[in-house]
């Protein structure tokens, strides 16, 4: 078990004299050796001279040899998938093998399936081992790319490892985590986005009892062009959420019709229209209780919404790491742009920005860490949802900045500004889906009013 889930830390070193306070001693701290590119701020703090809570020996080889893999197999091919607009699919076996693909889908490692596995997790898995996957994986610049390969399994699996029956896990979860199959979610219609209650996919139980025959519209559903295994959102029952059930669709059954989507941004992620015509599923494929699925899907958007969070802020700071480098080399007006007092005001504001949202994300990451899961699904639904949020605007703020400092090289596909001019179209595709900016800040002060009444309720009744 993770030792999180004992609210102690695994502590790595701890420096105390030189001049540190003696209450340090009575603290969690951690301190790693600097690792990265040694660009100020281009990583996380506990990357560099900081010292932090969170982190243990074994986040520290992780995130070694996650950075290792991403390096190799990714970075160099970053720019041809996103312009082929597709993954080759071998790539979620490498990320299996590489000891990566299973730990995507929250703790505990592979969803409790990791005894199946021939790959063991690194020690005392947890939500910060996770965090660094997106994090390292944001560093290729692509949200395409991280979506392509990553983010199918990352928000299409959980429900069938958290709620699916043991035949429905092993069936479904194991080639995925296995990288021999692929999955994804289907909840967004053309007429239902964040407005989950009001889904009107429809499974209609047969007679018999024995399968459901589903018939709708599912849209910018990433993945689903080379997807074997569908997560699906149907109505089973009358309207609004107490109708909603999750069934798993497989892309062998008959009438079941996939379509790429063309997109402003994340070309690689295979975004698309998927169209179910009568198609009948074996009730085993049911996830769970038929009618709880909208609890199962609210369930998952705060572990789906944090890996936003995560995948945007990085991002953010891939603009600002291009950006600061840039401006070193960039002479204008007989000297470099770093010198000129605008381009630093614009770095800074960049910089503040970035690591305020990633310290919220740690916050938020502990919490899920510590917190027993019945209690962190709705103690963090509000702040996730903010969270979100924030990071979209602060990659949105980062990614025009960045294109400002890099001016026409920004606006160029390829080239020093490549990096930039990709996160730039794939902003939206971040503050849209999994709940867009105005839904998700709504929710956020929904969820304060609820504490309050709560508050005041409970003062009421000790006067």
């Amino acid at each position: 078990p993770s030792l999180r889930g004992s609210h102690s830390m695994s502590l790595q070193s701890i420096e105390t004299s030189h001049g540190a306070p003696d209450t340090a001693q009575a603290m969690s701290v951690s301190k790693t050796d600097p690792f990265g590119e040694g660009v100020p701020f281009g990583d996380p703090s506990w990357y560099g001279k900081f010292n932090s809570p969170y982190y243990t020996a074994s986040h520290v080889a992780f995130r070694a040899k996650v950075r290792d893999f991403v390096e190799r197999e990714i970075f160099p091919h970053t720019h041809h998938w996103d312009e082929k607009k597709s993954l080759p699919l071998d790539l979620y076996k490498k990320t299996y093998e590489a000891g990566i693909l299973p730990g995507v889908v929250g703790a505990p490692w592979a969803g409790g399936l990791g005894h199946k596995l021939s790959i063991q997790p690194p020690e005392n898995f947890d939500y910060f081992h996770e965090l660094i996957i997106l994090d390292e994986f944001g560093r290729c610049g692509s949200g395409g790319v991280l979506w392509g390969l990553l983010e199918g399994v990352h928000i299409g699996l959980p429900p069938v490892l958290n709620f699916g029956s043991e035949d429905l896990r092993y069936r479904v979860g194991l080639p995925v985590l296995k990288g021999e199959g692929t999955i994804c979610l289907c909840i967004t219609e053309p007429y239902a986005g964040s407005d989950v209650a009001n889904i009107r996919c429809a499974a209609t139980k047969s007679a018999c009892g024995t399968y459901y025959t589903v018939t709708g519209e599912k849209k910018w559903i990433t993945n689903g062009v080379w997807a074997d295994f569908f997560t699906v959102a149907v109505r089973t029952g009358g309207p609004g959420m107490g109708g909603i059930s999750l069934l798993v669709i497989e892309k062998t059954f008959k009438g079941v019709e996939c379509k790429r989507m063309d997109c402003m941004g994340v070309w690689a992620s295979g975004t698309s229209f998927v169209t179910f015509d009568e198609v009948k599923v074996p009730i085993a494929n049911l996830i769970g209780k038929e009618n709880a699925g909208f609890g199962y899907v609210m369930h998952n958007f705060n572990h789906e919404r944090w890996g936003f969070v995560v995948q945007a802020n990085r991002f953010a700071r891939v603009c600002y790491e291009e950006a600061f480098l840039y401006a070193h080399k960039r002479r204008t007006f007989g000297k470099k742009l770093i010198e000129h007092p605008v381009i630093r005001a614009k770095l800074a504001d960049m910089i503040r920005q970035i690591d305020a949202t990633h310290h919220q994300m740690e916050n938020i990451t502990y919490q899920m860490c510590t917190m027993p899961k019945t209690e962190s699904a709705k103690a963090l639904a509000g702040i996730t949802a903010l969270a979100k949020v924030q990071s979209t605007k602060v990659f949105e703020y980062c990614a025009r900045e960045a294109a400002q400092i890099f001016g026409g090289a920004s606006y160029v596909r390829g080239g020093q500004g490549e990096k930039v001019e990709r996160l730039y179209r794939d902003v939206r595709a971040y503050a849209i889906p999994g709940g867009s900016e105005e839904i998700m800040m709504d929710l956020g002060v929904r969820q304060a009013m609820k504490e309050w009444e709560n508050v005041v309720r409970n003062q009421g009744s000790k006067m």
